[in-house]
């Protein structure tokens, strides 16, 4: 057995995947290729997110030439980020780098981000994007919009943040005392604090084709983070409210006024538009309370994150 797989890892590398059959082994070797002239103990953690091609099968193969791998596989689609906790509650480093399975985080980061850990004594190192790459222009707009959203709405400035990065133990271990069901990670980390330092990177080109988070997926994410970070939202709707009963007084002594005076009134098409717009906002509103009720009543099932139907660990 390879003498990092024999004793205590210092580093852990968290890698959630999901339909990266084709490109796995390219990763896992470019991953090792970063980590491995640190000449310190390590174990590489993959989590297969139950996908539906050859994922797993690689993982075995690789599995068979790389002691240190360690790998659990979902029982279905869980997300990105129930993968992640589910490799976070198994790692058993002194740090923890967390980083997606497509390279477009890149391994040359690793011994910089190892190297600020243990220098400057930081709790989390986290890689920041100093430009997203090549992506369609929608979601290059979808991404500010949203960061700007969840910072307005929060207090918390993400913009350029990525879920590439390293963590000191007990981060990890507060993380873990985190048992909400609907996960933001890169949020989470920064709610928990902490000492942290940032490095920064260009996004590169995806290995093995485009990525596979679809428009719906990435709203319900954004929907997911504001819910979690902020009820600002909830208090938006009692503030409208307040608005348009001020504006329904004044419409209301208006019409008494008029009245009073033996004007005709004519406001047909103001009473059509009011109605409208008041129709609009209920509706807007019910959807946000619906929203919090939706995050309340999955909390309140206290189902499990994911499900793991298979494991590998040879290091034990």
């Amino acid at each position: 057995m390879n003498e990092f797989a024999s004793s205590q890892p210092l580093l852990s590398v968290v890698v959630p995947v999901y339909r990266e059959g084709y490109h796995l082994k390219t990763v896992l070797s470019a991953i090792r290729g970063a980590v491995e002239p640190l000449k310190e103990p390590y174990e590489l953690i993959v989590v297969d997110d139950g996908s539906p091609d050859d994922t797993w099968s690689v993982i075995e193969e690789e599995s068979r030439n790389i002691p240190m791998l360690r790998a659990l596989r979902l029982s279905r689609n869980f997300g990105k980020e129930s993968a992640l906790s589910a490799g976070l509650e198994i790692a058993r480093g002194n740090a923890v780098i967390i980083m997606d399975g497509d390279l477009q985080h890149p391994p040359e980061l690793i011994p910089e981000m190892v190297r600020r850990w243990r220098e400057s004594g930081v709790d989390v190192v986290e890689a920041m994007k100093e430009s997203r790459g090549p992506e369609p222009l929608l979601n290059k707009l979808g991404a500010r919009l949203f960061y700007l959203l969840l910072s307005k709405l929060s207090g918390y400035d993400l913009k350029g943040a990525s879920d590439y990065k390293l963590m000191d133990r007990r981060v990890v271990d507060a993380w873990r005392h985190m048992k909400e069901r609907n996960l933001f990670f890169r949020g989470m980390v920064v709610w928990l604090g902490f000492n942290r330092q940032q490095v920064s990177f260009s996004v590169p080109g995806r290995e093995g084709g485009t990525s596979r988070w679809s428009i719906f997926r990435l709203v319900r994410l954004a929907i997911t983070a504001v819910s979690g970070f902020s009820s600002l939202m909830l208090q938006l709707i009692t503030i409208f409210g307040g608005l348009f009963l001020l504006l329904a007084l004044y419409v209301g002594a208006d019409a008494l006024y008029s009245k009073a005076m033996g004007k005709a009134v004519s406001g047909f098409a103001t009473v059509i538009i009011l109605q409208l717009i008041i129709g609009s906002l209920l509706m807007i509103s019910l959807g946000i309370i619906g929203i919090y009720l939706g995050r309340i009543y999955d909390e309140v099932k206290a189902r499990p994150r994911y499900i793991v139907t298979q494991a590998i660990d040879r290091t034990e």
